[in-house]
């Protein structure tokens, strides 16, 4: 694997191609927000318009306005560039206010299954 100078970006430019384009970006706490990238500095944090948080449950999903919004660098786990049909092959979209309470029923549908599996830890069902 042969690389030359030129080809490295240099450190703080790798983001540059990105810029004025339409992102999808994943945080650290399993967020997903799309938006056009309109600037970061060399922390990688990231300048972003027309921001939407994308919610996903089941076979629906939700986009969430958000507006402009600043993320920091340490929160990004990975960003990429979207289609200009973003829309997800096999999933629904539904209005902001339905994903936001299935999201709700999921989180307390999974905070049920912990608290059953805490209770039956002492089976050793293996």
């Amino acid at each position: 694997m042969d690389v030359t100078l030129q080809e490295v970006p240099l450190p703080g430019t790798a983001l540059a191609e990105e810029l004025d384009q339409r992102l999808l970006i994943v945080l650290r706490d399993g967020r997903k927000v799309l938006g056009v990238l309109r600037s970061f500095d060399q922390f990688a944090n990231l300048v972003i318009e027309g921001a939407v948080e994308r919610i996903i449950v089941g076979d629906q999903y939700g986009d969430i306005p958000l507006g402009l919004q600043v993320i920091r660098g340490e929160n990004v786990v990975l960003l990429g560039r979207l289609d200009e049909k973003d829309a997800p092959e096999g999933l629904t979209q539904v209005s902001p206010a339905a994903i936001k309470e299935a999201q709700k029923g999921e989180k307390e549908l999974n905070k049920l299954k912990s608290t059953i599996r805490a209770r039956m830890d002492f089976l050793d069902l293996d």
